[in-house]
Parts: structure tokens; sequence; C-alpha cells
């Protein structure tokens, strides 16, 4: 059908077995809901109430045609209204993954940011260091650090580059020959971040000369702050982005090595699934998260690359 006036009107009419009440609800006049709901009989061909002059009650088809149209109807319903939502740019849901070690330690802050500038907008934070299938998990975005992007089945905006160091604590340093090139890094002493458990291969470049270190597999995990508790601990090298070993730089905990050598950078990148044109909402999640990054973590991330 493509009205829904009529079944909208016999719902009413069948949850409050009145037509008169009906009338009142939906801001109609009793004679208009009778002819409405006469018609969608006549459509129907089938007779859907039974009417005496103090009752009113469902036929057994018309109770069919209840219990089968009203959850119809209030799915559709329920979908009109998210669109209508998400057509905002200032209220809505949105439903947003992110890797754990940057949300643990950037994210609290951003998102009561948020939360002040754009109090009518539903947030849910889903958090993993796992690269999800956006199309297949249902974010409206998925905020990213990782190698420039090669899917092409989303689409992405480069937010800027996330620098990385390698850092090993002084308990092993003491333990071990101190690395003066990439060349000195055995991989028996080299903790490997991987999604899919392999081993890592770190990128080191100094002036023209580049140097590339299989890490090994001693050690292989998909968290950043798992290998940066091991590192701290004294476990191995490992090669982290400045977000998570700052602090433990700045207080002597860990020290960056090969400090004359560069590592590859990675992408902080918001991922989406492929919009024809980002919605209102998700555009103004995307330009508040880029502005609050550069105006409060400056020295975290490097925005010239």
């Amino acid at each position: 059908m493509q009205d829904l006036k009529p079944i909208r009107v016999f719902l009413e009419v069948a949850r409050l077995m009145s037509f008169a009440a009906a009338a009142r609800h939906l801001g109609m006049t009793p004679a208009t809901v009778t002819r409405t709901v006469a018609r969608l009989e006549d459509e129907l061909g089938v007779q859907l109430l039974l009417r005496t002059t103090r009752h009113v009650s469902l036929t057994s088809i018309g109770a069919v045609v209840a219990a089968r149209y009203g959850p119809l109807v209030s799915d559709f319903d329920q979908v009109a209204a998210d669109i209508k939502r998400a057509s905002l740019p200032d209220r809505g849901q949105l439903r947003i993954n992110a890797p754990m070690s940057m949300g643990l330690r950037l994210l609290p802050d951003l998102i009561e940011s948020f939360r002040l500038a754009f109090p009518h907008v539903e947030l849910e934070l889903m958090m993993t260091d796992q690269l999800i299938n956006i199309l297949e998990d249902g974010a409206d975005l998925a905020i990213r650090i990782s190698e420039p992007p090669t899917d092409k089945s989303t689409i992405w905006r480069k937010i800027c580059a996330v620098p990385r160091h390698a850092v090993a604590s002084p308990s092993l340093l003491e333990r071990i020959d101190w690395p003066k090139t990439p060349d000195d890094l055995r991989p028996e002493h080299c903790l490997s971040y991987s999604a899919i458990g392999v081993e890592e291969t770190w990128d080191f470049r100094k002036d023209q000369v580049r140097r590339q270190v299989r890490a090994g597999r001693r050690v292989v995990s998909n968290s950043g702050d798992l290998l940066h508790a091991l590192a701290r601990q004294g476990a191995g090298i490992t090669v982290l982005p400045d977000f998570i070993v700052q602090r433990s730089i700045a207080s002597g905990e860990l020290r960056a090595i090969l400090a004359d050598w560069s590592v590859s950078m990675l992408w902080l990148t918001l991922f989406y699934p492929p919009y024809e044109q980002l919605p209102p909402l998700v555009a103004t999640f995307s330009d508040f998260f880029e502005a609050y990054i550069r105006d409060n973590e400056p020295e975290l991330f490097d925005w010239t690359q």
C-alpha cells in the first residue's frame, strides 16, 4: 500500500476499540475515521471490524491484519525517525568505533567536550584494537591508527600522521648491547605489534638510507598497551606511537633508541561506510574531532605530513 494513513487509522481503532476515541486521538471526525476504515476494507476485500451501536471488535482476519501490520508500521516509523535524526547536524545517534589505546588516552576529554558542544547527540562508543569491517560492524565512522588505507570498499579522511619511536627500558639496555643502527636489533629482543599474529616489520630511515627489521615472534600482540607495559618491565624493544610512550619517556621508565633514525609514521584516519555524501551528524563529529586533536594534542601528532 502506498498510503499508510488508512492502516494507521485502522490500527488506532483496533487499539482503542472505538471509532470515537480513535477520532479524538487522531484529530479527525468520527465520520472520517469510519469512511477511512471502510475504504481500507474495500481495498483489502475483507471485513476488519464488527460494529454495533455500543461495541467495536476485530474480526478474525482483522486481528491477523492488526498483528501483521502493527509491527511493520512501528518499524517504518522508527526508520523514518532515525533518518530524520541523521539528517540533522547537531542531534541524533552516532555509533563510533575507536582503537583501545588511543581511546583510553585521548577520547574521554574529547567526548566530554563534544557532549558539551552538542548535548542532543547520543553516542555509542565501541573500542577495539582489531581492524573492523565497518560495513558489517554497523558503525557510522571508525577512528583508526594504521598504515595508509588500501580498502576500496570504504571512504576515509586523513587527520594527521602519527609519529612512532623504538623504545626500551633502561634495565633492558643495561643487559644488551645498545643498538647503534637498525642492523643491531636482534629479533629475540623485540616485541611485535600485529592484529593477525605475525611478526612486525619496522621501517627505519636516515637521510637516504633505509633499513627494514623483522621484529620476530618471541612476543606478538594486537595491544599497544600490553607491549608498552612489557617494554617498561624490560621484556624487550618495541615500536609504538608517541601518544602511548610519551609519558614513560618523560618519566625515564622508557628510553627512545635509534633516535637519529626515523620510523615510518602511521596515519590517524577516520573511516566511513561508502556514503555518497557524509550524513550531517557524521560530518559534524569529523570536523570536531580534527579540530580538537589539532588544538589539544599538537605535540603527539605530525600535521606536516
